[in-house]
């Protein structure tokens, strides 16, 4: 009769059981792996017979035959190792455990060719799979224990290798099951704000922005600070809640990003890719498809500098996660939904040479070279940014002066909005995530405030997307402000951050 055991495996961000089945029988002696695994999975029939007969048994003789269910989903990874070789020993007899104990647990990780076990990437999604079929126990390698302890109402049981794991399992040496700690929250720390020489709008902007969760563009000469104050603005956000850092801690481990043993995913993601990166680097996607840096940047930053070097179909493709703040990835194999909701912060200079405006050095670009260099950023993308500032060439003089507020200053301001905007709505949402219904309720500005909002559409002629994306912002200006109506001075400041664009 075929043994069972359960493993698991990652399906775009979620987590899937996978059961491990097992057939010894006569025959000439041979190892067959089915249900769509990958070279991977495949070369785990010699990682596994090492591993067992390095371990001190006997490895069966006979005719196995390994079925990974459901054979319609792929299997990719080394994570199978663990539960192949459990149902090997199982099936061969040569484990003597309570069969509730199998029965009631899941098996994964890596074996190397002497029984130790090495960490695996997707263990929280996988972890969450397992409670959410009511398995018991999870054995995982050592390195992954911490990760999987974030999953509440399952026993995590961390293995260094084939031979204690056969030892728990017969009753012969009791494991140490984990004990979850308390995990702090780490605040990011970088650039301080008070560091910044001069630039006041864009600091002012970037509080805004921080505030609300709303998408920026800085412009401006080499030099002049956009890279420093795009890195500065994670000092300002808020940590991230318990839930929020559980997602992001998901989205790391999947990706293989997670170091064993240390979860580094406290503090707010940045991610900074090159402009060369691909669209799939950027969106997410591939054969099986995995996150990309929109989604690791998840309630977090994304910042893309040389904003216009980027090709144009990587930018348009920015539309859907700046709009929705999730990426859709259809493949033959299923649809795939990755969560994408950060704060891009994008950075671009004026012109192919980069010094239109200089007040000392002459651009050398002609007129048509500085509209194509422009209109590499179409309308639709522009319109998606909520705050344009311009960060000028910085003088001698200006850069030997520091001030302003401090970046904790700041970020006690940003949580007082974020605070506001969680009365507000009742939960993590901010300003930037409204909706029309919403803005109707909770951003309706006084009379002065809609007749100066009127004159803007006019001579503006702002699109709808850009009339919204005003009233969020005066909305999260007036937090700051810490004012419950929206004022005149909120909208008419919410509106000069869209005049560089429109």
């Amino acid at each position: 009769m075929p043994t069972q055991i359960s493993s698991g495996a990652v399906w775009g961000l979620d987590g899937v059981l996978i059961e491990v089945e097992t057939d010894i029988s006569p025959g000439l002696p041979s190892m067959v792996i089915v249900g769509l695994p990958d070279t991977a999975v495949q070369e785990a029939r010699e990682r596994v017979k090492s591993a067992i007969k390095n371990t001190g048994y006997k490895f069966p003789v006979s005719r196995i035959a390994v079925n990974l269910a459901p054979a319609d989903l792929p299997k990719s990874g080394s994570l199978y190792d663990l539960p192949i070789a459990i149902s090997i020993l199982a099936g061969g007899g040569l484990i003597n455990g309570p069969p509730s104990l199998l029965k009631d647990s899941l098996f994964l990780g890596e074996l190397s060719l002497d029984g130790r076990l090495r960490p695996v990437p997707g263990v929280l999604a996988i972890a969450a799979a397992a409670t959410a079929a009511s398995l018991k126990n999870i054995f995982v390698p050592a390195e992954n224990a911490k990760e999987a302890s974030l999953v509440k109402n399952i026993a995590v049981w961390p293995v260094d290798n084939l031979a204690n794991l056969i030892a728990h399992l017969e009753g012969r040496v009791e494991l140490t099951a984990f004990t979850a700690k308390t995990f702090n929250i780490e605040q990011n720390h970088g650039i301080d704000f008070k560091d910044v020489a001069g630039q006041f709008v864009a600091k002012r902007a970037l509080a805004i922005a921080a505030a609300g969760q709303h998408n920026i563009l800085f412009t401006g000469p080499p030099g002049s600070g956009k890279t420093m104050l795009a890195r500065a603005l994670e000092t300002i956000l808020p940590p991230l809640s318990e839930n929020e850092f559980i997602a992001v801690t998901k989205i790391y481990s999947i990706a293989g990003l997670l170091p064993a043993n240390s979860l580094t995913s406290f503090r707010r993601p940045l991610r900074s890719p090159h402009h060369t990166s691909s669209r799939i680097a950027i969106i997410g996607g591939g054969s099986h498809p995995k996150p990309g840096e929109v989604t690791l940047a998840h309630h977090g930053v994304l910042f893309l500098d040389e904003f216009p070097e980027f090709p144009r179909s990587t930018l348009e493709s920015l539309r859907q996660p700046l709009e929705d703040g999730m990426v859709t990835v259809s493949r033959v194999s299923g649809s795939f939904k990755f969560p994408a909701q950060f704060i891009l912060v994008a950075a671009q200079n004026p012109c192919p040479c980069g010094n239109l405006g200089h007040p000392k050095i002459v651009c050398q670009c002609s007129d048509t070279q500085i509209k194509r260099y422009q209109a590499r950023i179409s309308g639709p993308i522009l319109d998606r940014i909520d705050l344009v500032a311009e960060v000028p060439y910085q003088s001698y003089q200006q850069l030997q002066t520091t001030g302003g507020p401090t970046s904790a200053e700041l970020r006690a301001q940003v949580a007082m909005a974020r605070a506001a905007q969680k009365l507000r709505f009742g939960s993590d949402q901010t300003n930037a995530q409204m909706t029309p219904v919403e803005l109707k309720h909770f951003a309706l500005p006084d009379p002065d405030g809609q007749a100066i909002l009127e004159s803007a559409m006019t001579r503006l002629s702002l699109s709808a997307r850009a009339y919204h994306r005003i009233l969020k912002v005066a909305r999260t200006i007036a937090d700051l402000d810490g004012v419950q109506n929206i004022l005149a001075k909120h909208l008419s400041e919410a509106i000069q951050y869209r005049l560089k664009q429109d």
